[in-house]
């Protein structure tokens, strides 16, 4: 039968803790289920961030030209994008928890393949990276809003709060790990897949059959017609593409205003670590209002504020321009996720609407990184990249106005 989409019958916190085992089991696997998700997010960056700090020593090492750099910090973007469709229908038939858990296996295998086989496995390992957050990506609000429904704008704070600690440490301690290395920035790549590993071994217990109930037939219909769920989309994209200009290209540009590559490293994760203030209280203060529009021009506001400071502002005064920065960048991308869950009527829209957001939102943010490496390559300077800047927010901030609406995407379900 088709039906409009109901209220949310995910179960609330309180709900998922009462089990026959009695509540405190049960609370332990609530406490288990949110320590894996943590584990799970910080592992959704690393891949990214760990290559811009060693961008430099890597074309040197391969011969990569600027286009070729472009190329391979945009690549993983594309695959974000184009991998995502393929998450909803991995968990309709394998189970989210149980797909979280074999592409973490995937993610550690393209982490490690980037530092072998020269060239190819780069940009082979750069895919496999790409396509497995991706997926995973997907799955993960889902999660949050059938298994923590009453504290979706919290849970999903900690959640972008993983993500951006994730990247901080990704981006500052690249360069210390490839000296520690031997100067081996192969070796500094590869460490990475440590930490997916670790995550893995911490999310098994999930991906056990007894705890897989997020496998089902229900089969959303209707988001590719509904604007408000395109302008989710467009939001998440935009504001998506300047925060991966941000991770694959601003130590590049540090560097070329003469920072070393060490201290542009750490101006990276320093801006990183700032989004923590702003990933866990942004969605939190924008559900305290009637709707989210305020907040998402306030943080696209300091996030353009804080690259043009970055790009045009005298050396002496980036790393306030970075804090700016990063404060803005944190609301600006846990705002985007907030919104996934707050437009969906359930766990089963907010599945499929993360899948449309992410597959063509980061389809759409790849475009970003690639402009930035295309138009340095031309001009040989990184001044006119701030036209991208501006383009990108100001659009960012258009989309953001129509998906900040206190309203929930019009879809139909079809149940078995």
């Amino acid at each position: 039968m088709t039906a409009k989409a109901p209220r949310d019958p995910s179960p609330s916190n309180d709900t998922l803790i009462h089990s026959p085992d009695g509540p405190a089991p049960a609370r332990l696997r609530t406490w288990l289920l949110l320590l894996g998700l943590v584990l799970v997010a910080i592992n959704l960056r690393p891949a990214l961030s760990s290559v811009a700090p060693l961008l430099n020593d890597v074309s040197r090492a391969l011969g990569l030209s600027a286009a070729q750099a472009g190329l391979l910090t945009t690549l993983p973007v594309l695959c974000l994008g184009l991998f995502a469709p393929l998450a909803p229908w991995l968990a309709r038939r394998f189970g989210s928890e149980r797909v979280v858990l074999g592409i973490l296996f995937v993610l550690a295998l393209g982490i490690g393949l980037r530092s072998t086989l020269g060239t190819v496995g780069l940009f082979a390992g750069s895919l496999l990276a790409g396509a497995s957050i991706g997926v995973i990506g997907v799955l993960l609000p889902g999660i949050v809003k059938r298994d923590f429904a009453a504290q979706a704008g919290a849970m999903t704070g900690v959640y972008t709060m993983a993500l951006c600690l994730g990247a901080a440490l990704a981006a500052g301690a690249s360069v210390p790990l490839s000296q520690l290395f031997g100067d081996r920035w192969d070796a500094s790549l590869a460490f990475w897949a440590v930490p997916a590993l670790l995550a893995a071994l911490f999310w098994w217990p999930q991906a056990r059959p007894s705890h897989d109930t997020q496998r089902t037939q229900v089969r959303v219909r209707g988001l590719l017609r509904d604007p408000l769920a395109w302008q989710v989309t467009l939001y998440m994209g935009l504001q998506s593409s300047l925060s991966y200009i941000v991770f694959g290209w601003l130590p590049s540009i540090l560097i070329g205003r003469g920072l070393e590559p060490t201290e542009a490293g750490l101006l990276l994760s320093g801006s990183i670590i700032c989004q923590l203030i702003s990933a866990l209280s942004a969605p939190w203060l924008a559900t305290r209002g009637k709707d989210q529009r305020l907040a998402i021009v306030v943080v696209m506001g300091m996030t353009l504020t804080g690259l043009f400071g970055c790009l045009y502002a005298p050396v002496e005064g980036l790393w306030g321009w970075a804090i700016i920065l990063g404060i803005g960048q944190g609301g600006t991308f846990s705002l985007a996720l907030a919104l996934i869950v707050l437009r969906s009527s359930d766990s089963h829209v907010a599945s499929n609407l993360s899948g449309m957001a992410q597959g063509i939102g980061y389809t759409v943010a790849s475009i970003g990184p690639f402009a930035v490496g295309v138009v340095h390559d031309v001009t040989g300077t990184w001044g006119p990249i701030g036209w991208i800047f501006g383009l990108l927010g100001l659009g960012a901030v258009i989309a953001g106005l129509g998906a900040g609406r206190a309203r929930q995407v019009q879809v139909t379900r079809d149940t078995p």
